[in-house]
């Protein structure tokens, strides 16, 4: 039997990686850029940020058997350092709400009121690939404008956090003398 739930611990560390390094990538960038229309779906980097995370807040609802409203054409949070830090709150919330369910939960359907007011069932484990694939595409669109401005472009890769982790892994076995756990499944060579 697949672990799921481990998968899915790790996709939201993942995200949360991903996040930083987009997050340093935009300290290179003059702040009032990050409110000007940039051409993306939600005009702007903020407003496409901000979109990440209510879009995070409501599939976190729908999996807790809740139902968050949310208006995407409305920025939520306003001040970009509140933004960031609200962002990085969520997907930690996200993590250690997986790590809490029981394996089982992974097997599971749920059902809910989409934004256009229709009902929807899906599997838990399509719907957090669906979150997870939305969190990487938005970041993706926000990658081509922070390198179109001539800021560093930020490596985000899967690859690129699993190579983190494990020279992580490797400096904590060297710094206590002990061995640090084994990655888990899917490690890069």
């Amino acid at each position: 039997m697949y672990a799921w739930r481990s998968h899915f611990v790790v996709q939201a560390d993942y995200q949360h990686w991903a996040n930083e390094v987009m997050f340093t990538a935009l300290d290179y960038l003059q702040p009032d850029v990050l409110g000007s229309d940039q051409g993306l779906f939600y005009n702007s980097i903020h407003h496409t940020a901000d979109h990440i995370l209510q879009d995070s807040q409501s599939w976190l609802a729908r999996l807790q058997g809740e139902q968050l409203s949310a208006n995407f054409k409305v920025i939520s949070i306003p001040d970009w350092r509140e933004l960031r830090l609200a962002l990085r709150r969520e997907t930690r919330k996200l993590q250690t709400w997986l790590e809490a369910q029981p394996p089982e939960y992974f097997d599971k359907q749920i059902t809910f009121i989409s934004s256009e007011g229709k009902s929807h069932t899906i599997w838990v484990r399509d719907a957090l690939t669906h979150l997870f694939t939305h969190y990487v595409h938005h970041r993706g669109q926000i990658s081509a404008v922070i390198t179109r401005l001539g800021a560093p472009c930020p490596e985000m890769d899967f690859l690129y956090y699993r190579r983190e982790m494990e020279r992580l892994l490797s400096e904590l076995k060297q710094s206590s003398g002990e061995e640090p756990p084994t990655p888990g499944p899917g490690a890069a060579a």
